[in-house]
């Protein structure tokens, strides 16, 4: 991490410590009902807990293979899809309707059709998770298309550059930053969707644990999950950024 980055990541982590401090001596003051809102310190006793018994790992290693599953494969068809759509005009007509209406509803609320179709094991909350990210990458690869200098496209043609040249040289370049630009969001919406599926009916995950935490009215449990699932999050969003960094190196390097 440079110079540049660590002023604020220290003024955010300084933040985060005054925030818990004051939420403690909240709670110890007797200020807070722990009822609704449990002290750090006890969410901090139950993570032990869970960590100590090995009991979160299982559910861990189950949202996040649901995760990382419906984020891989959304990011693959959202781009073969968005490239088919601007490359093929007549297959634009059939998927851009579609696409509009899945991204124009709350997409969560497929999730019990996936469970009656996939059932309540881990291909329903993949697949809940692979629709969230594809119709995501697949608007900013269509529109990343769309967006390509027309006089640069002709100029390519006329040089006797084909599909193939096009699609290499222009198209795939240009949609870069499309893609990389929305990956940490296509990573927000992979867990939401894994967490989301295994909320609604599950044998397993983190997702299941919130609900069981939910149904016996356990806050501590309920904000301990919530804080595994956020880190979680924050490393996967990390990791996207270096990529994005790494990628795009043109971009950031620029004056």
């Amino acid at each position: 991490m440079t110079k540049a980055a660590l002023g604020p990541a220290v003024r955010r982590a300084a933040a985060l410590l005054v925030l818990l401090g004051v939420w403690e001596s909240a709670s110890r003051a007797g200020w807070v009902d722990p009822f609704y809102a449990p002290a750090p310190s006890s969410v901090g006793s139950v993570l032990l807990a869970l960590a100590r018994t090995g009991e979160i790992w299982g559910h861990l290693e189950a949202t996040l293979l649901a995760a990382l599953g419906g984020l891989l494969g959304g990011l693959a068809l959202g781009i073969v899809l968005g490239f088919g759509a601007a490359l093929v005009p007549a297959l634009a007509e059939l998927l851009e309707p579609v696409m509009i209406l899945l991204n124009a509803i709350p997409r969560v609320i497929l999730a019990p059709l996936f469970v009656i179709w996939l059932g309540i094991d881990l291909a329903s909350k993949v697949a809940l998770a692979l629709i969230l990210v594809t119709v995501l990458i697949f608007f900013a690869v269509y529109n990343g298309i769309k967006e390509v200098d027309r006089r640069l496209v002709e100029r390519v043609r006329t040089l006797g550059g084909g599909r193939g040249a096009l699609i290499r040289d222009v198209y795939i370049p240009s949609i870069t930053a499309w893609v990389i630009g929305n990956l940490k969001i296509a990573v927000g919406f992979a867990f939401t969707g894994a967490v989301v599926g295994e909320f609604v009916a599950s044998s397993r995950g983190l997702g299941y644990l919130l609900q069981f935490a939910q149904s016996t009215y356990n806050a501590a449990l309920t904000i301990a999950l919530i804080a595994v699932i956020m880190v979680f999050a924050l490393a996967l969003f990390a990791l996207a950024e270096r990529l994005e960094r790494r990628l795009l190196r043109w971009r950031y390097d620029q004056p």
